[in-house]
């Protein structure tokens, strides 16, 4: 038989240990893997998903985007490098939303608390630029 003490304690651990809620994944809309950005940047929106990218971004992805720091080298990652313009050719807007949004991997999901829907498209044309010509001239190198 189970000691009272010890039985009282588990069920009391059980009961104080918040469960972990499972990651409630953002359903997009049938057809939203096609869809654009809706935003249209401005220099105050990019000012603003800069300063989200250097919190949340650039500890594993670089202050440019290419992907080479000791943060994602230590975890193993083998990120894009944004710098390049092939590297999301062939990822919609929608697909960069989804895993931003939603998490990716080993990569958490960016919380709306954090930053709002608009915001996250805005992070995205900001990890775009990252690729256009004269970026690496512009963003600090890693």
């Amino acid at each position: 038989m189970l000691n009272p003490m010890m039985l009282l304690t588990t069920i009391l651990a059980l009961l104080l240990t918040p469960a972990a809620a499972p990651r409630a994944a953002a359903q997009a809309p049938a057809g939203a893997q096609d869809t654009t950005n809706p935003v249209k940047p401005t220099p105050e929106s990019q000012a603003k998903a800069k300063a989200v990218y250097k919190i949340d971004c650039a500890m594993c992805h670089g202050e440019n985007g290419n992907g080479k720091t000791d943060l994602a080298n230590d975890m193993q990652l083998k990120l894009l490098d944004w710098t390049d313009a092939n590297s999301l050719a062939n990822m919609t807007d929608q697909q960069l939303f989804n895993a931003i949004r939603n998490g990716k991997d080993k990569m958490p999901p960016e919380a709306s608390g954090r930053a709002n829907d608009t915001e996250v498209w805005n992070l995205i044309i900001y990890i775009r630029s990252f690729s256009k010509p004269g970026a690496a001239e512009e963003k600090p190198a890693n």
